[in-house]
């Protein structure tokens, strides 16, 4: 059901955020805002900021941001409509009247949600009755004892052809609903509908709110052409946007807390497996996952575990859902794999070892990037040649440009090329002990020359200097907030720790945060008015001046607010990543002088000097030129 905007923020203008929020959190007051500990991450020093003014969260330790209704479906994994609705009753705001076509298709999805339900509890009926010996007898072999029966709502169809429907029809169902449903089909050549499902172990496929929209069928005569059977696509059923085991899944999330993992199986009994395990587990129904069951998935949790056989039609379905996942990784959005041993599956495991090792072996997990590496990796074979090996590489730059976020884009593919050189290091100019004296800053007798300038005792220099004065692209990203400061956003807190990562630019952060605190105006007149009152009419001199080299997109005024913002936003966190980079060069440079760890240093050197070439030639903030 969609909602109008109008609606949605009379909900939000009756109800405070932080009175929500705190009723979860422990918020103390800074400010303007609300700070407390990370409700996402666990952590000791609080991360997690609500601003009432402006109607927002945001979590810097895991990057989640949202409003009233995201914060519900982040912490109880609500969906959309769900959070709406508790938060209206809340609000005491009535819930809109649906237009009378949608009422309709309601009230029908209502109707065929009734027979539904029916359906099921007569398949359960049948699996504790005479002629279902085979059924039972089947579940027994597999492990899955009588008590657990009615947990899944495990059923038996029958092989009459029609029995369901004759049960159905004499509770007043008209043969066309029970078409619609998927229970019965109708014969293309005509003739009267039969039942779907016969001689089948019944498993009910419900949505989040525990709701039977559809069944799968898993066929006792050895002979049948299809092993499973699903429902068809139906009024209330889309097979490509919804999972098996939802919403017993949410509920053990709940119960487990956020260092509980959500595992996605490959079938109906390792789905419930898992969950009699205790571990939140799903399946998609006989394909690959879609984008939407990926949305689905990212909802109730920001790392799902893939786990696949490890046979090659496993390996051949992780590969597919890690081309299609690719284009949609953010930060805090992404997949895990895990694969079970000696040719087994999740039931087999659980029959034969226990809980206890079904959950080891899944929980025994790897990065999306290191999965997506050896598929490559094996795909590429043989690599006896430079070419091939080449080809290789360009391949691994290509997937990395894949990923819509610029940011992990970038991360990525220094992650698999690191990979890459990893395995042919001598395809890369040897680095010697020289190379490393010299990094540490020691000539070719061995005598340490004068220390370079380096990261400050804060370690937020962005980049050894090239000149005198401020690091122009620093100082273009300090400029373009002068010019406007809503830049700032909800970036407030990170540029109070982190400054505009040059060291002469530190009072001039510190300024600007405290102003922002006092709750002062926040104009550009007003600003740099206050800023000058502070002595700093020389820096902002040699700003204006340093900030000329940086030929910055941002500092364009001719271009889109969006825009500016967009490629302001990229800038700075390159700069940021550069600082902590740098903080890490400087402990690898320690590191170097006292056992030799060359691997360590040149990793670091390496992201180092990527990212400060992608400053230089604009590489993912939209082609421009950020340093001449």
């Amino acid at each position: 059901m969609k909602f109008d905007e109008r609606f949605l923020d009379e909900i939000k203008s009756r109800l405070r955020l932080s009175d929500v929020i705190g009723r979860t959190v422990n918020l103390r007051r800074q400010g303007r805002e609300y700070v407390g500990l990370s409700p996402f991450n666990k952590e000791k020093s609080p991360s997690f900021f609500v601003n009432d003014d402006k109607g927002f969260f945001h979590d810097f330790s895991s990057g989640k941001h949202g409003d009233l209704i995201t914060f519900l479906q982040e912490t109880e994994r609500l969906s959309f409509p769900e959070a709406v609705e508790r938060l209206a009753a809340e609000a005491g705001v009535p819930m809109p009247a649906p237009d009378p076509r949608a009422a309709e298709q309601e009230k029908e999805r209502a109707s065929l949600g009734d027979w539904l339900e029916q359906a099921a509890r007569w398949f359960e009926a049948q699996l504790r009755r005479p002629g279902a010996e085979a059924a039972r007898a089947y579940l027994h072999k597999r492990g899955l004892p009588e008590d657990q029966w009615s947990r899944f709502r495990i059923g038996y169809a029958p092989g009459g052809r029609t029995a369901l429907k004759d049960f159905l029809v004499s509770k007043g169902a008209l043969p066309k609903e029970l078409i619609e449903t998927g229970v019965l089909i109708e014969p293309e050549a005509g003739g009267a509908p039969y039942d779907r499902f016969r001689e089948r172990i019944i498993f009910p496929i419900a949505d989040l709110r525990g709701r039977v929209v559809s069944f799968g069928g898993r066929a006792l005569d050895p002979e049948a052409r299809a092993k499973y059977l699903n429902g068809p696509e139906t009024p209330v059923f889309h097979k490509g946007g919804m999972l098996y085991g939802m919403g017993e899944a949410r509920r053990l999330l709940h119960l487990g807390g956020d260092d509980t993992a959500l595992v996605v199986v490959e079938g109906y009994m390792d789905v419930i497996a898992c969950q009699r395990a205790d571990i939140p587990a799903v399946a998609p129904m006989g394909t690959a996952l879609t984008e939407d069951q990926m949305a689905a998935l990212w909802r109730l949790h920001t790392e799902p575990t893939l786990c696949f056989d490890a046979d090659g039609a496993g390996q051949r379905a992780a590969a597919r859902v890690i081309e299609r996942a690719l284009p949609l990784l953010k930060p805090g959005r992404s997949f895990n794999f895990a694969m079970i041993t000696g040719g087994k599956d999740p039931d087999d495991v659980l029959r034969e070892q226990g809980a206890g090792a079904l959950k080891a072996q899944l929980a025994a997990t790897e990065p999306f990037v290191d999965r997506l590496f050896k598929i490559e990796l094996e795909a590429a074979q043989p690599l006896e040649t430079p070419e091939r090996r080449t080809a290789l590489k360009v391949k691994l730059r290509k997937l990395a440009a894949a990923i819509a976020d610029p940011d992990l884009s970038q991360a990525y593919r220094e992650a698999l090329l690191q990979r890459y050189e990893g395995l042919w290091p001598l395809e890369r100019p040897a680095f010697t002990r020289a190379d490393a004296a010299r990094a540490m800053g020691r000539g070719r007798d061995g005598k340490r020359r004068q220390p370079l300038t380096g990261a400050t005792p804060a370690a937020r220099s962005a980049a050894r200097r090239l000149t005198q004065g401020p690091h122009p692209l620093a100082a273009a990203v300090a400029q373009a907030v002068i010019a406007d400061p809503s830049l700032l956003g909800d970036r407030i807190e990170l540029i109070d720790s982190q400054g505009f990562c040059d060291p002469e630019l530190d009072k001039l952060a510190h300024a600007i945060v405290g102003l922002f605190l006092q709750g002062g105006a926040l104009d550009s007149g007003a600003l740099e008015s206050h800023l000058r009152s502070l002595g700093h009419g020389e820096l902002l001199r040699e700003i204006t001046e340093a900030a000329r080299k940086a030929h910055a997109p941002f500092l364009d005024a001719a271009a889109a607010q969006d825009t500016r913002a967009a490629s302001w936003s990229e800038a700075y966190g390159q700069l940021v990543r550069i600082a902590a980079l740098e903080r890490a060069l400087q402990a690898a440079k320690a590191d170097l002088e006292n056992r030799f760890d060359v691997s360590s240093f040149w990793q670091l050197k390496t992201e180092r000097d990527a990212l400060q070439r992608a400053l230089k030639t604009g590489e993912g903030l939209g082609g421009e030129t950020l340093l001449h």
